[in-house]
């Protein structure tokens, strides 16, 4: 049996990131559970107080990827991430100037939803842009 992963993203606004992490992926925020028309009915029967509500959100992948979890935390983000995601848009069997194309294109399309371009790779034989998400996460597109 293999363990199912899930990715936990410490920042200051959940409900800001996972609405730009589905649009970046194309996945969903997560419906409330089976029974609860929505995430507040949820919270009332669980007595989580009107101030605690908005300290989690999550999205996940209609095509069973892993679910992403967003978790409110006091400190903000001090130092490069250790750990980042890549969203890989182009066929590395491809040549560089066709995925340069695919890739520029996708950059355009996630700063204008929220995140910001920092630098594009410096090699001549594979091409990626590292980003940050509106929260300053950096991540890749390649």
């Amino acid at each position: 049996m293999t363990n199912k992963i899930q990715v936990a993203f410490d920042c200051a606004d959940p409900s800001l990131l996972a609405n730009f992490w589905a649009e970046a992926l194309g996945y969903q925020l997560q419906p409330p559970p089976e029974g609860f028309a929505s995430w507040d009915e949820f919270a009332d029967a669980h007595d989580i107080p009107q101030e605690k509500r908005g300290d989690i959100a999550a999205i996940i992948d209609p095509d069973g990827g892993p679910r992403i979890i967003f978790l409110r935390v006091p400190e903000s983000k001090s130092v490069k991430n250790r750990v980042h995601l890549d969203v890989n848009v182009s066929d590395h069997d491809k040549p560089v100037a066709e995925r340069k194309v695919v890739v520029d294109q996708e950059v355009k399309r996630l700063v204008g939803i929220g995140a910001r371009m920092i630098k594009p790779s410096p090699g001549a034989r594979d091409y990626w842009v590292v980003m940050q998400d509106p929260e300053g996460n950096e991540f890749c597109v390649q």
